[in-house]
């Protein structure tokens, strides 16, 4: 694990581009999350860094050879340090390269955000044990956790080609489903659809078939993270996920945000790795001092809920919850570790769902199964609408971003997606 703090996280470092120096932008000099934009879906994707409410194309730039992603993801760490510097010396104040810079920028409004990278790969894990907990008394009140929880990091592999970027719609997914009472399934639209605050992993440097990544190694191969909210059909599932797990109840959408948070921007936000004093501690594989001492990563998180009602109302949208991702069960050099242990090969632009991630207390939870207590308890907001479940048209936005004292607060953009009407049965 390589933690380098330097003067690039300088909190009073400026830009000489003004919108990057507000105190309300995600994006600041101290950031330099990693994207794809083009102008529109005629043009091929391009590279670029975000700053302020700008992008900086990096081969206008002269800081790539190309548009190819894995290029970046993939460079070893001291390469990916250098171009954090060479893109923190061009944007400051009083930077001789402002003029090469500044020509190689466009507006956010004005382009396409996509996908950050092809995904390759997709694995989702279930790392919060808060959120594990509360799912389980719904199913298991005397045992909510099953006994391999507190030893192995739970993971399933998904479904990479049904992930979609920030603002695409998705329609409602039909499935079978089965009431407690019925004799017999019936295939019909999802009545129980919800949504699942995570982060993504995104996978930079891989690793050969059959050699595994040890924990001390582990971060040099994630170039960052970004927001992810896994679509769920509560119904669904409760039908079809025994003895195999998730299959139609998660394969039918998931969205990903546009901006991948560097490692290296995270460096200042880091905390150590604890769990209760009664609880086992790791296997040796999955321990080391350097993650007891700063293997977790203080993200605040937040989820939004957009009706079309409110949308229509021009009403930004009423927040359901928060939570941090430094009360996860498991932190990010542990889930590499533990997914290659048995010599799995991972490839650049793979990507790592944390699972859901819920806080310690109730109004934390960061999926409405949990909010609404599987259903039995509305939501209800100011303009007099409620949920216990999402509807045709509601939007979900998830936010996060990382503040400490004596540091830039930085974001991670947003992650939404709106839910569409389900597609005629067959």
């Amino acid at each position: 694990m390589t933690l380098s703090i330097n003067d690039t996280h300088d909190a009073s470092l400026r830009s000489w581009l003004d919108s990057a120096n507000d105190v309300a932008s995600d994006f600041p000099i101290q950031n330099l999350p990693l994207g794809r934009f083009r102008g529109d879906n005629t043009q091929p994707w391009r590279l670029g860094v975000a700053i302020g409410d700008k992008i900086v194309d990096l081969r206008m730039a002269g800081l790539v050879r190309s548009h190819d992603v894995d290029s970046v993801l993939s460079a070893d760490l001291p390469a990916r340090q250098a171009l954090r510097r060479d893109l923190s010396a061009g944007l400051r104040e009083g930077s001789a390269d402002r003029a090469r810079f500044g020509a190689a920028m466009v507006a956010q409004s004005d382009v396409e955000l996509g996908l950050p990278c092809d995904v390759r790969d997709y694995t989702d894990f279930y790392t919060s044990v808060h959120h594990a907990t509360t799912i389980g008394k719904q199913f298991r009140p005397d045992t909510p956790l099953l006994p391999n929880y507190k030893w192995v990091p739970i993971g399933y592999h998904g479904r990479a080609s049904s992930i979609q970027p920030s603002g695409v719609s998705f329609r409602r997914p039909n499935g079978q489903l089965k009431a407690p009472d019925a004799d017999t399934p019936r295939l019909a639209p999802c009545a129980r659809l919800d949504y699942e605050l995570e982060l993504g992993m995104i996978v930079g440097r891989g690793n050969a078939s059959g050699e595994p990544v040890r924990i001390t190694q582990a971060e040099d191969h994630v170039f960052g993270l970004a927001l992810f909210n896994d679509w769920s059909a509560r119904d669904i599932q409760g039908w079809e996920y025994q003895p195999l797990g998730p299959f139609l109840s998660k394969n039918f959408a998931s969205t990903l945000s546009p901006w991948i948070v560097t490692m290296e921007a995270l460096a200042p936000f880091r905390a150590p790795f604890t769990r209760p004093k009664d609880d086992p501690r790791p296997l040796p594989y999955l321990d080391s001092p350097d993650n007891r001492m700063h293997g977790a990563i203080d993200i605040e998180l937040e989820v939004w809920l957009q009706t079309a009602k409110m949308r229509a109302d021009d009403h930004a949208g009423e927040r359901l919850s928060c939570s941090n991702y430094k009360d996860a069960y498991w932190t990010v050099a542990q889930l590499v570790a533990h997914h290659t242990v048995n010599g799995c090969n991972l490839a650049s632009g793979d990507l790592f769902g944390s699972g859901t991630l819920s806080g310690p207390m109730p109004e934390q939870g960061g999926s409405l199964m949990e909010l609404s207590q599987g259903g039995k308890r509305a939501l209800t907001f100011a303009n007099g609408e409620s949920r216990t479940w999402l509807q045709d048209g509601d939007s979900i936005i998830l936010r996060a971003y990382c503040q400490r004292n004596g540091f830039r607060r930085i974001g991670f953009g947003e992650c939404r997606g709106t839910v569409m009407p389900a597609p005629a049965l067959v």
